[in-house]
């Protein structure tokens, strides 16, 4: 039901806040030539480009390997969890942020895996289309939101 999506959205919230407060453009679930959705995606002042992959307990980390997959689509990978999470089973080369409903910090830095420029294009003209479709399906509920 809606009370399992709702730490999860709390975490997105406080995650996107803190990413806004550090210059970062975000979009929540982002469509990857994959198939996969990143839960955050987000573009920095320099167009360096992270994903942060919410994890809302332990069983749905465990059990939820495909975020593996993201870091082909990323500078950097971040988890975002609240604050009761074992921080210990995080990767140790992924960043660590813990958020509330009201923000977040980011308790470990990601290691940097810097994009090739054409992955990085791709990348950015998705996160461009993406965005500019669904601020589009907002005024004019005939557009089609999602393009990919």
């Amino acid at each position: 039901g809606q009370n399992n999506f709702e730490p999860a959205r709390t975490i997105c919230r406080g995650a996107i806040r803190l990413l806004h407060a550090m210059g970062y453009a975000a979009i929540l679930e982002l469509p990857l030539p994959s198939g996969r959705r990143a839960d955050i995606a987000a573009v920095g002042p320099g167009g360096e480009i992270w994903i942060v992959e919410v994890k809302s307990c332990l069983n749905d980390f465990r059990t939820d390997r495909k975020w593996e997959e993201y870091r082909a689509h990323c500078d950097r990978l971040f988890f975002a969890v609240d604050r009761d999470f074992p921080q210990e089973v995080i990767p140790s080369d992924a960043g660590l942020m813990v958020a509330d409903g009201y923000g977040g910090a980011i308790l470990r830095e990601a290691l940097a895996h810097p994009l090739a420029a054409a992955s990085r294009k791709a990348v950015m003209l998705r996160i461009a289309r993406v965005s500019s479709s669904r601020l589009s399906a907002i005024s004019d509920p005939k557009i089609q939101a999602e393009l990919f």
